[in-house]
């Protein structure tokens, strides 16, 4: 595959995130209401497409709980599935219990608390210390962080090679801040205009704009955007739509939540253009044109 910029996302791909955020969305919503959905169901929300926001995952993931209080029927497969055909994302969560009887789903909004959430996922991901630094407050609790619990996947190797064969970008749905903690473990460092945090911009992933914002400031006519979700390789279809004058390729990684042979049934489902088993295979797969 031959292309002249590689775009990086970094959960799942740079850095393993099963012991970090995805312990925070389940531990978050347990914490608050004593009842949570278990690990494998963080990815069933993830595949229904809209959640590349894990406050917005936890969030509906919380709404789930709530309905099944109050009555709702059907698995958390049932509840992504609902999610998927209303095409996505957290408002979609909302329209599925919005469907509840009158009485029930006024009990589910009223119980159900963003912030409260918010910041519970917030103590337990970056623990007590950097709670105080990046969000500006006392934390609700003190933790320790789940942020040190993410192994690095990249390989000193791969970043060397691929910085020196292509212009590289990351595109990731983390904070700015949060973002640059694992870059700098990942020893990936990237000018400021080379990567779109969640701070950059408001549509999120699968929507195209920073994609192909980055293709624009690589002056590149092919690009490949490197995921470890369906959402990052719908934004490369995406791409491709919005600006016919590039190629964008969207390759799939197997260390995220997609894994194994199913993990590559399920990228194919979506015309992924490569499905690798990590990041570290890239410099076989790329070369520069």
């Amino acid at each position: 595959m031959e292309v002249d910029a590689v775009v990086l996302d970094v959960d799942g791909v740079l850095v393993d995130v099963a012991d970090s955020y995805r312990r925070a969305i389940v531990e978050s919503v347990d914490r608050v209401y004593e009842r949570t959905i278990d690990d494998a169901d963080v990815q069933r929300f993830k595949d229904a497409g809209g959640f590349n926001n894990d406050w917005e995952l936890t969030y509906a993931a919380a709404l789930f709980v709530l309905a099944r209080r109050e009555g709702l029927e059907g698995s958390v497969a049932d509840f992504t599935d609902a999610i998927a055909e209303r095409g996505g994302g957290l408002a979609a969560a909302q329209a599925v219990v919005a469907d509840m009887p009158g009485v029930a789903q006024a009990r589910v909004r009223d119980r159900w608390d963003r912030d409260r959430l918010r910041e519970t996922f917030q103590a337990l991901y970056l623990g007590s210390d950097l709670y105080r630094e990046f969000e500006g407050g006392e934390p609700p609790f003190e933790a320790e962080g789940y942020i040190h619990d993410e192994p690095v996947i990249v390989t000193p190797e791969t970043v060397e090679t691929l910085t020196d064969r292509f212009d590289v970008g990351v595109l990731t749905g983390r904070p700015e801040s949060e973002a640059e903690v694992a870059l700098d473990r990942a020893g990936l460092q990237l000018p400021v205009e080379h990567r779109f945090t969640m701070d950059d911009w408001e549509e999120g992933k699968p929507h195209p704009a920073a994609l192909v914002t980055l293709a624009e400031r690589f002056g590149a006519e092919t690009v490949a955007f490197v995921g470890d979700t369906l959402d990052d390789v719908k934004t490369a279809h995406n791409a491709n739509e919005a600006d016919p004058t590039r190629r964008y390729y969207g390759i799939g990684v197997l260390t995220g939540g997609l894994t194994g042979e199913a993990g590559r049934e399920t990228y194919e489902s979506v015309d992924t253009h490569a499905v690798v088993d990590s990041v570290n295979d890239l410099p076989d797969l790329l070369t520069s044109r």
